[in-house]
């Protein structure tokens, strides 16, 4: 079984100039200095989760439909963030793609439009 922080930094890293980071996260997500997901305990609870950026009504939409996997976390959940639960039942796919929207929301353009000509 693949274990969750390997397979978020297989996810995270795959884009261009991605990198792994300490700092808020641990750890966090990268790119150009700017998070655009981090994996982080709730405050040393011992439930690991990945925080990541969000469209406008994507959190309301996402935590609505789900709240056993996905939350509002603290601190950045009033900016759109949203958390989801790393030890529960994930889909895999669909975290892949809300963390794609979180690194597109976050990268300069000239490295968004290298993931197009990929």
């Amino acid at each position: 079984m693949i274990e969750p922080l390997d397979r978020l930094r297989a996810i995270c890293l795959a884009y261009p100039e991605a990198e792994e980071a300490g700092g808020v996260g641990n750890p966090s997500f990268k790119v150009r200095g700017k998070i655009f997901a981090m994996r982080h305990s709730l405050h040393e609870v011992d439930r690991w989760s990945v925080w990541f950026k969000a469209p406008p009504g994507m959190q309301q939409l996402v935590v609505g439909n789900d709240a056993t996997r996905f939350f509002v976390p603290p601190y950045v959940g009033s900016k759109g963030w949203i958390g989801a639960y790393l030890d529960v039942d994930q889909d895999w796919d669909e975290l892949a793609d809300l963390i794609d929207e979180s690194y597109r929301m976050t990268a300069p353009k000239k490295l968004v439009a290298q993931l197009a000509n990929s």
